[in-house]
């Protein structure tokens, strides 16, 4: 295998030079190459372009080209393939040639070219180190959210199209703003270089991309990654680190945990979203701290936790990652269900319908998510009907209800039948119940603050008195 440069044939190698001036024919990737038209005359050029024609998939025609290339590499005569660059570097069929030729016992000679890594790193005036992240455009575009570390530089190889840089700055856009500056070079390297830094919604708007396109990302800056984070929690953990955040462990951070979840709760019900990015920020160290502390005992790491959920949503998404065609969100529960099941069955547990609902949860929502389960597996009314009826039981039961004990419980069930209701009307309880205590909250503030403008006291004024306050707060938006 032989790397023909980025584009200029003065970048070809001496070695490279030699091996094509001594051959009678190669084999290129492709002729859309700058250095194609300088090789030595009277070489027998053969391309692979057939192939792009033929085969919409690029994974089908490199499957297709390490094929072609093994074959006429087992001739006596064995063969030269050339591709753009360095066989090893942005190039999916050299290392597959290289691996099956090896396990064939096929003799590989691998005649290095300068990448196109070198020229647009010269361009942009960069370097990879300390760190910087080498991709693939056509990869990014199929994907949602990129997948490195948005502190550190990334290069973006095969940006070769109007279509390819749109799909690829939709991904990018996910994570960095739309004004983010980038760096479009074209032709690093040759004669036709050309280098333009714009906002990253408008790289689909060059003029210049070609086959020799490479999109030039900056950081978008510290502190924006989750493996800075990470480091930033192992330091406070550290010897030299917080001498508060090394006592702790798994139980004494239990109650801290709790109030950060409490805390993005008031967050999500004031519809806050700075707020939501504050205490989403606060709840993550908890979440990053507590994998810290397993990963010192020994217990787990980080990346246990998340390639845990990771496949544990993809088995549980058939109908998104898999051949399963689910209508609508009820039947993607009940199948969640069935899921759950199997592998409660897989791991040996006989578990409940109701088991894994965790008991440090506040009560109402427990009580939400029980009745959840059991409508589950068909234990439900057939109509809300049945539950109104079932709440004025449960009214008249407290009522007639004597010692302390049995009032206790009739309360008690009367609160689980109104949670029950909430989940027929689709009302969360917890939030409705937070809700109606904020508005408490608010209006008695209303009335405390009417008493104190009539120079009185609360205890010193009549109910009725201070239902007219209430009721004034009310009817000006006191909650």
């Amino acid at each position: 295998m032989l790397g023909l440069g980025p584009g200029n044939p003065d970048q070809l190698t001496r070695e490279a030079w030699e091996v094509l001036g001594g051959a009678e024919e190669i084999y290129l990737r492709t002729r859309q190459h700058p250095v194609v038209a300088a090789l030595p005359e009277g070489l027998a050029l053969h391309s692979f372009d057939d192939l792009y024609e033929q085969h919409e998939d690029f994974a089908e025609v490199y499957r297709q080209i390490v094929k072609r290339v093994l074959e006429l590499g087992r001739r006596d005569a064995g063969v030269i393939y050339a591709v753009p660059g360095h066989p090893f570097v942005a190039e999916a069929t050299g290392p597959e040639i290289a691996r099956r030729a090896r396990a064939e016992g096929l003799p590989l000679r691998v005649v290095g070219g300068l990448s196109f890594v070198e020229p647009v790193l010269a361009a942009v005036g960069a370097d990879l180190l300390p760190q910087c992240t080498v991709t693939d455009a056509l990869e990014l575009a199929a994907l949602h959210h990129p997948l490195f570390p948005p502190s550190q530089p990334a290069l973006i190889s095969q940006v070769y199209s109007a279509a390819v840089a749109a799909e690829l700055k939709l991904t990018l856009m996910a994570v960095y703003p739309d004004e983010h500056p980038v760096t479009l070079v074209h032709a690093a390297g040759t004669d036709d270089e050309v280098v333009e830094t714009v906002a990253l919604h408008a790289i689909d708007k060059s003029e210049h991309i070609g086959l020799l396109s490479a999109l030039w990302l900056p950081p978008l800056g510290e502190h924006t990654s989750f493996e800075e984070f990470q480091e930033l929690i192992a330091h406070l953990r550290a010897p030299e680190g917080c001498p508060w955040d090394r006592e702790q462990t798994h139980q004494t951070l239990r109650r801290n945990l709790l109030e950060e979840a409490y805390e993005v709760l008031d967050a999500l019900d004031a519809d806050d979203a700075k707020g939501m990015e504050e205490e989403f920020g606060d709840l993550l160290v908890q979440v990053v701290l507590h994998a810290q502390i397993a990963t010192e005992y020994g217990e787990f790491r980080m990346a246990d936790v998340i390639r845990g959920i990771t496949e544990k949503l993809i088995a549980r998404h058939p109908h998104v990652f898999g051949d399963l065609d689910l209508d609508d969100a009820d039947a993607v529960i009940a199948n969640w269900e069935h899921l759950k099941a199997d592998e409660r069955r897989a791991k040996g547990e006989e578990k409940g319908a109701l088991d894994g609902v965790a008991d440090a949860l506040p009560a109402l929502t427990q009580a939400e998510a029980y009745q959840q389960r059991a409508a589950r597996v068909g234990f439900e009314w057939e109509q809300i009907q049945g539950v109104l009826d079932k709440v004025n039981e449960e009214v008249l039961e407290l009522q007639e209800a004597e010692s302390q004990e049995h009032k206790v419980a009739e309360y008690g069930d009367l609160l689980f039948v109104l949670a029950n209701l909430a989940r027929w009307m689709d009302i969360d309880p917890e939030a409705a119940l937070r809700a109606a205590n904020r508005r408490f909250r608010q209006r008695f503030a209303y009335v405390e603050a009417g008493a104190r403008q009539q120079g009185r006291s609360m205890k010193d004024m009549t109910l009725a008195e201070m239902d007219a306050l209430w009721d004034e707060g009310k009817a000006n938006g006191a909650g």
